[in-house]
């Protein structure tokens, strides 16, 4: 698929997406408009993080700028609310990269937890890579300030309607959740635990540790440790070095490269190609890859939920998602039949067939319409048809010429000599025989008058000729019965063949579902089963018993849904 949107609105930079007004979060019309012209499938990245700790330096790296996103230069938090920088994605032919810069969390003039916690679960929702910033190493106070993803149990749902007396789990989130990248800046220690060398990995696995007390001060302390363990299945970390003299970080984006330490340039290309090459498409339950226009959608459904006071709900956004989409995709069919139609057939065809090959793959209601539309197209026209042939035998009758000796035969002939006339006539339709029985029906009484007012003939000869005329109308009536039969069958089996091919499209579509659905829950179960290695391993027991219940119940509802899945099939 080509590129769909025009250079310049790619290099101009961000836009706001979802502006933060006094607390209101509000969306940018012109920024749907560019996302709705990406036709594209797109890879979300999102940063999110405390302010002032450079996370719009990172995402402008991402972009290949050194300018874009504001990073502000006071202790003001700049960005307000979410804003988004569409860019070709580098490394991902026909992909676009969209990246999300969010309103620093924490902002002492703000003060607005709540505010903070939505634009947190916002990035949590749109994207497929999760970046969260913070200064320094990882240490209790850096787990504090991720109060807000122990916040997204309360700020998101991932089923309209759970099950009765149920609370949803990780496990209801851990399909849709986007990858989890955490950078670390300003970064002066050496990587090490226990007097051992370790990776950035493992020193986040290290710092996500849980303590085996029970107090209510190791739950605070391994409830966010626990938050990422169980909702980000896929982590990263990234450190970076202090860039340069503190007194000059306010210019970083002034600085070329060469003017920083070497070690963080590095640092930042390292971080640069994992996303370009690790993140992911941002993909919805069902494996649904999510483009412009999809993405457009989420943002206004999420967006509606929130000013509604409701949680943001996976499950109806994909549905109005699903809703949206067919809606529009019934109008654009529409649209498309009657252009075809209109372009490839002039009313009245000859046969049914030409109607039912030009029809086929089309919409039954439609074809309907359209068929009725060349019945009564077809019979307008024979019926003009027949009295511009027909009228001057009728004009002749009237004026007497066949009642007189003789004037039955004469009338047989010229009637004849019409029929045939009308027979030669082109593109008469599939009513022309019929059309032309009932004008000959209607008829009857003229014909038999001008026979038995006819001198000539006997009334033996009479007798015979009114026998003639009535085994011919039979004739023609057999006829007529026999091509509405044809004309039903054809549409039968053109109405089978459609319904089978509606039954084998359904299953193969059934059967994607049924393997994304595999997919994803052997997926939630792999990050389970690892979890729970890696809480025996720290021999957290408590942690890890709940996480077998959860483990059984997610095994439960896979088997639910796998038979639940052959029992429609079975109906099929």
């Amino acid at each position: 698929m080509p590129w769909t949107l025009a250079p310049e609105i790619h290099v101009t930079g961000p836009m706001c997406l979802i502006e933060n007004t006094n607390g209101e979060l509000v969306v940018n019309p012109e920024a749907l408009k560019i996302l709705s012209a990406i036709t594209q499938p797109v890879v979300v990245v999102a940063i999110v993080g405390l302010y002032r700790t450079g996370k719009s330096y990172l995402m402008n790296k991402l972009a290949g700028k050194n300018k874009g996103f504001s990073l502000g230069s006071t202790v003001k938090s700049h960005t307000k609310g979410i804003w988004m920088w569409c860019v070709p994605h580098p490394k991902k032919p026909e992909h676009t990269l969209v990246l999300l810069d969010t309103e620093g969390l924490g902002d002492v003039k703000k003060g607005d937890n709540q505010n903070d916690s939505w634009i947190f679960a916002l990035a949590v929702l749109l994207s497929s890579t999760l970046v969260y910033n913070s200064m320094g190493t990882i240490n209790q106070q850096a787990m504090d300030q991720l109060y807000y993803v122990t916040e997204l149990t309360h700020r998101i749902r991932s089923k309209s309607s759970p099950d009765e007396n149920e609370n949803e789990d990780s496990a209801d989130f851990v399909s849709f959740f986007p990858d989890f990248v955490w950078t670390l800046r300003d970064f002066s220690l050496d990587l090490e635990a226990d007097g051992q060398p370790l990776t950035a990995d493992e020193y986040l696995e290290y710092s996500l540790k849980l303590t085996q007390g029970t107090s209510e001060k190791d739950k605070n302390f391994n409830l966010p440790r626990l938050c990422i363990q169980k909702f980000f299945p896929k982590k990263k970390c990234f450190v970076f070095d202090l860039p340069i003299h503190c007194k000059k970080l306010a210019q970083l984006e002034k600085l070329h490269d060469e003017e920083l330490d070497p070690e963080f340039v590095q640092q930042v290309a390292d971080f640069c190609s994992y996303i370009f090459s690790n993140s992911k498409t941002k993909t919805l339950s069902g494996g649904i890859k999510v483009n412009g226009p999809r993405l457009e959608s989420l943002v206004l459904t999420y967006i509606d939920t929130i000013s509604r006071g409701d949680l943001p709900c996976m499950e109806n956004a994909v549905l109005a998602l699903a809703q949206i989409e067919n809606s529009a995709a019934v109008q654009k069919a529409i649209a498309h039949y009657d252009q075809q139609t209109g372009q490839k057939v002039q009313l009245p065809a000859e046969t049914l067939q030409e109607l039912l090959d030009l029809h086929r793959a089309q919409l039954d209601k439609k074809r309907d319409d359209f068929c009725k539309q060349n019945q009564e197209a077809s019979s307008d026209h024979c019926s003009a048809l027949l009295q511009v042939i027909f009228s001057p035998l009728e004009e002749e009758v009237k004026a007497g010429i066949y009642s007189k000796p003789g004037g039955y035969c004469l009338f047989i002939q010229k009637l004849q000599d019409l029929e045939k006339k009308y027979y030669e006539e082109p593109r008469k339709g599939i009513q022309a025989e019929e059309i032309l029985q009932t004008y000959l029906k209607s008829k009857e009484s003229v014909t038999d008058a001008i026979l038995q007012t006819d001198q000539i003939l006997t009334e033996k000869e009479k007798e015979i000729e009114v026998e003639r005329v009535k085994a011919e109308s039979a004739q023609a009536s057999a006829k007529m019965v026999e091509e509405m039969q044809i004309k039903y069958q054809q549409m039968m089996e053109e109405k089978e063949k459609s319904y089978q091919e509606h039954v084998k499209q359904l299953t193969e579509k059934m059967e994607r579902e049924r393997a994304q659905l595999l997919e994803e829950q052997e997926k939630t179960l792999t990050s389970k089963f690892q979890e729970q290695a890696r809480l025996l391993k720290e021999r957290c027991q408590g942690e890890s018993t709940q996480l077998q219940n959860e483990i059984q119940k997610l095994q439960k509802t896979l088997k639910k849904k796998t038979k639940r899945y052959m029992s429609h099939k079975l109906k099929i």
